[in-house]
């Protein structure tokens, strides 16, 4: 590439508690190979040029903050939900990291199941939340996201419950981050996202929970803002040359067919 083109630098996005001022990736991961050296390090020693690393979900945050759903917003959440539920915390166009790295680590953050026994956001508002669910009921077939909805829609009633509750548990969710955040919008991104209805079904969801809580506090509470984000699967890329930029003088970029200078 080097021979073809001006190297301005390089970036990557990487799942875990990514410490952008050395490269390192800590915490746990399901790829237990990526913790312990400083990326930054070894992309520019091999490569010469200029390195950045940053959380996968942050980079989604700072694509659709330069140029997607929350361009212009000053403070926003984003919500990734999938295998799990991830994040990303926003305050004044700048990425909120934490103490400990764990800003916008929303699936951490506690639920009860349907037992009330204690649990997480991501075990109870992820689509695999509601999979896991009928496969339990239904251990003979091979269930996925696509095939639980196409199920409901036939009219199981089984899937229909296990969707309803999904959709609810993830509005608490987004209840919560609201109320601790207050940001002027909340993204959510994810392959589920994509589904027709997906933002209406949660609009109300949350609007049934702002009826209740309105109630049981007596006091005025927030609907949550919320959309789906603009660039779904290239989501993190942009946001690897949005986080180079913001280190560099400027990236050009190439997105859908439209040229950018960030």
């Amino acid at each position: 590439m080097k021979e073809k083109y001006q190297i301005d630098g390089m970036g990557v996005s990487a799942p875990g508690a990514v410490d952008v001022q050395t490269g390192i990736i800590g915490g746990m991961s399901a790829l237990p190979c990526i913790h312990g050296p400083s990326w930054t390090e070894k992309l520019e020693e091999r490569f010469g040029v200029p390195a950045s690393i940053e959380n996968d979900a942050n980079c989604a945050a700072l694509a659709e903050l330069a140029l997607g759903s929350a361009k212009g917003m000053k403070d926003m959440a984003f919500v990734v939900c999938g295998t799990g539920i991830g994040g990303a915390v926003v305050i004044n166009r700048e990425i909120q990291h934490g103490t400990n790295l764990y800003g916008g680590e929303f699936g951490c953050m506690v639920m009860r199941n349907e037992n009330g026994e204690l649990s997480t956001f991501s075990s109870e508002a992820s689509t695999m939340s509601f999979v896991r669910k009928i496969q339990k009921k239904y251990p003979q077939e091979e269930w996925n996201g696509v095939k639980v909805f196409a199920e409901a829609e036939k009219g199981n009633e089984e899937c229909r419950k296990a969707i309803d509750t999904f959709f609810y548990n993830l509005a608490e969710g987004i209840y919560n981050i609201q109320h601790v955040i207050d940001p002027q919008l909340i993204l959510l991104g994810g392959g589920i996202s994509r589904r027709e209805g997906f933002a209406e079904t949660l609009r109300k969801k949350l609007e049934e929970i702002v009826g209740k809580v309105g109630e049981c506090a007596k006091t005025k509470v927030v609907v949550p803002n919320i959309d789906v984000c603009t660039f779904r699967e290239d989501a993190n890329l942009i946001g690897v040359a949005v986080n180079l930029s913001r280190r560099k003088r400027e990236v050009c970029l190439s997105v859908h067919g439209e040229d950018h200078t960030l």
